[in-house]
């Protein structure tokens, strides 16, 4: 029997999504919730940047992701792993925090939808003036 990897966590959010992602040293594996990271993400460029902090570091080949995401949409997913990612790596390698925090990967988007007021149709939109 193999001795097990070393297992390292990062809880991403955004919007109103949240990402638990564990990484483990490996050849480059991606999955979420169970699925291979080009098929989850509709859209290549959600991809992208699910996985940008691999690539700010230069671990894309050397880093297994599972991931599990809930809530939200797909923009805010794959926010919310790379998030997570840039978590676990700062866990795994302080050393690594430094790139993170300039190519901005650690700090959490804190953008949230704007809840809807009383007596209006929407959080800003307001119903139509009438004079008369």
């Amino acid at each position: 029997m193999s001795t097990p990897a070393t297992i390292f966590t990062g809880t991403g959010r955004r919007k109103t999504s949240t990402a638990r992602v564990r990484i483990t040293e490996g050849s480059g594996k991606l999955t979420v919730n169970g699925r291979n990271f080009e098929s989850y993400f509709s859209h290549d460029n959600f991809a992208k940047q699910a996985y940008a902090p691999l690539l700010t570091v230069d671990m894309r080949e050397k880093i297994d992701v599972t991931a599990n995401v809930a809530g939200g949409g797909v923009a805010g997913q794959a926010g919310a792993v790379a998030h997570g990612i840039a978590r676990a790596l700062q866990k795994m390698n302080t050393e690594l925090r430094p790139a993170l925090k300039k190519a901005g990967h650690i700090r959490r988007d804190p953008r949230e939808k704007e809840r809807k007021k009383a007596g209006q149709p929407g959080a800003r939109k307001r119903f139509q003036f009438s004079k008369r």
